[in-house]
């Protein structure tokens, strides 16, 4: 697809990066992307991709904008509440830029669905709020070999990872099981209303590299950001002989919906303790002490941690996790709560029984409860 005046314009900054030029800019206008939710990330990457000339923009989303929204689903204002996500947001990508094609999905992705909407696209990115969905997103992508660009955030921490056929190991490698109620949803926990843009801009970034051919993919690592601290870490994942739908002897070979789940699945939920909350347990004599898991780096660890914890850092969980009990209700700790709350939906997944995350991680136990503990 050749670029016309206009878009020679429209693009001019663009053009002048040797690292995409005209042809990377012509692969943008001939690229199919479907971005599934248009919330707080599927917002801002749609946005950029828009603005960055991406042919064929698809919007998937069932629900209709509420004022609760718009503290962090910039794609919207106060006129669109009420509307459909899809098709508000269809309308303000197409203003943005008319040179693009925008296509609206108001529609609930089901198993049934999956493959006639995937079928029209050649990548996929995924800022979904719903496990179920996320799911059987990344099993659509996997079984139909599409790439995907996943993301999920919660109160100030994200993570990001990109599936590419062949090249890597898929979300079900890093999180094979999905139970029902496992982790609160931004309405339940809150969310810093600039987190989604950081990811979901980082959404996009991905998006363009697969597009163009430029730079690395995030392939094989799962990227985590401390929107409190601000950090990033980044851990290796490997993909796994025995998942479900990308291993050797996949049983998950066609798209399906999560079974229907018992009335008490959500008793098998995340716990959430504070750092208080922890301490009190600590010194009740009466009871068991609770196990409890430092998942941050060794030299994290060594610098000062809690006594009577154990250090498996969170890369290397996956393969550890026979090390902690099926009913030993583990409570995961780390510098400020993501990783240990990523520790928690693994352990949960593993069959671990009621996992907790201490909110806040070290950095609340040493303001609230301990000012001498160090944390690196």
């Amino acid at each position: 697809m050749t670029l016309s005046a206009s878009e020679r314009d429209r693009y001019q900054r663009h053009l002048t990066l040797s690292e995409i030029g005209v042809a990377g800019q012509e692969k943008l206008k001939a690229a199919r992307v479907l971005v599934v939710g248009a919330g707080g990330l599927g917002s801002p990457a749609a946005l950029y991709l828009a603005a960055a000339g991406c042919g064929t923009l698809g919007l998937l989303d069932c629900d209709r904008v509420e004022l609760s929204n718009l503290q962090r689903q910039v794609l919207f204002d106060s006129s669109a509440i009420a509307r459909s996500k899809a098709e508000a947001g269809r309308e303000r990508l197409a203003s943005l830029n008319p040179e693009i094609r925008v296509v609206a999905h108001a529609l609930e992705l089901k198993a049934a669905n999956v493959r006639a909407v995937f079928s029209d696209y050649q990548l996929v990115l995924d800022g979904t709020d719903r496990l179920a969905t996320r799911y059987l997103v990344n099993d659509a992508c996997v079984i139909l070999g599409l790439p995907l660009v996943s993301a999920a955030i919660h109160r100030f921490e994200g993570q990001l990872m990109t599936y590419v056929p062949g090249r890597g190991p898929c979300y079900r490698c890093m999180f094979p099981h999905s139970p029902a109620g496992g982790v609160p949803s931004c309405a339940q926990a809150g969310v810093l209303g600039v987190l989604p843009g950081v990811l979901g801009t980082l959404q996009a970034t991905e998006a363009i590299k697969l597009i163009t051919g430029v730079g690395e993919p995030l392939t094989g690592r799962l990227l985590t950001y401390d929107a409190l601290e601000m950090r990033f870490h980044e851990f290796r994942v490997a993909r796994r002989p025995d998942c479900a739908v990308c291993g050797t002897a996949p049983t998950i070979t066609e798209p399906r919906d999560p079974a229907p789940q018992p009335p008490d699945a959500v008793a098998g939920a995340v716990r959430r303790i504070t750092a208080g909350a922890l301490n009190e347990l600590l010194r009740e004599a009466r009871a068991p002490a609770p196990r409890l898991v430092d998942v941050r780096e060794v030299h994290e660890f060594s610098a000062g941690h809690l006594e009577g914890s154990v250090n498996i850092p969170l890369g290397e969980l996956p393969r550890r996790l026979a090390e902690i009990a099926p009913h030993s209700a583990p409570v995961f700790i780390c510098r400020s709560g993501g990783r240990s709350l990523a520790a928690c939906e693994l352990a949960l997944r593993a069959g671990v029984a009621a996992p907790a995350n201490l909110e806040g991680g070290l950095l609340a136990w040493a303001r609230e409860i301990d000012p001498a503990l160090p944390v690196a």
